[in-house]
């Protein structure tokens, strides 16, 4: 198992020409499995169940067309992107089973800073529960599987602009009981070094190591 840690914005072509490439050599090659955390510069990217109505400002940022599952999504500084490239044939092929494990990594992290993280019967994503029937998402997933190995990943909200959500509808939830947040919107002094700490020991600790 490989980790690697960003400290410049990745571009998303070439993140995505990366992975594509990592994923191709774990499962023709035998390379190690890879976890790559980063940021990306602003960008919205249009998952395979995206929706045109729902890009509102399609010229506040690029926006890229993706083959992860999912609608619109929103990238930007501030947020921390995992890309998750694992072997199921090795770890189980169960896709199902892969997206419970990468929800409870984003929960247990989360955990680490006191901060609840939640699953919502029909809703993607970890939700936070605001009070007076609030509720808002911290916490982004959208992965894609080729041959049993997979590719994209978790996005986690440490200190975005949140704002920069509004040119899309976030995952095709346009409720307005249902918002976004962030780490630090909690009221959280978390940096995305804090972060990364955290999703290393918990990735350890539900996929079984690090």
């Amino acid at each position: 198992m490989e980790w690697r840690q960003s400290t410049d914005f990745v571009p998303y072509p070439d993140a995505v020409a990366e992975m594509e490439a990592r994923a191709a050599a774990i499962r023709d090659a035998g390379a190690p499995e890879l976890i790559w955390l980063l940021e990306h510069p602003p960008l919205y990217t249009a998952g395979t169940s995206a929706k045109q109505g729902d890009l509102l400002a399609p010229s506040q940022f690029p926006v890229y067309q993706t083959g992860r599952g999912g609608q619109y999504t929103y990238h930007g500084p501030g947020q921390r992107i995992g890309y998750v490239m694992l072997d199921l044939k090795k770890r189980g092929p169960d896709v199902r089973k892969f997206v419970w494990n990468l929800e409870e990594w984003v929960i247990q992290a989360l955990a680490s800073f006191n901060v609840k993280g939640e699953r919502r019967e029909g809703r993607v994503g970890i939700w936070v529960d605001r009070g007076a029937g609030r509720e808002d998402k911290i916490a982004a997933i959208g992965v894609r599987v080729r041959k049993w190995v997979t590719f994209h990943g978790i996005s986690i909200n440490v200190e975005p602009d949140l704002s920069h959500f509004g040119g899309i509808v976030p995952c095709g939830i346009g409720d307005p009981q249902f918002g976004v947040t962030s780490l630090v919107d909690l009221g959280l002094p978390v940096t995305i070094e804090d972060l990364d700490v955290a999703l290393m020991r918990s990735f350890a600790q539900v996929f079984g190591e690090s």
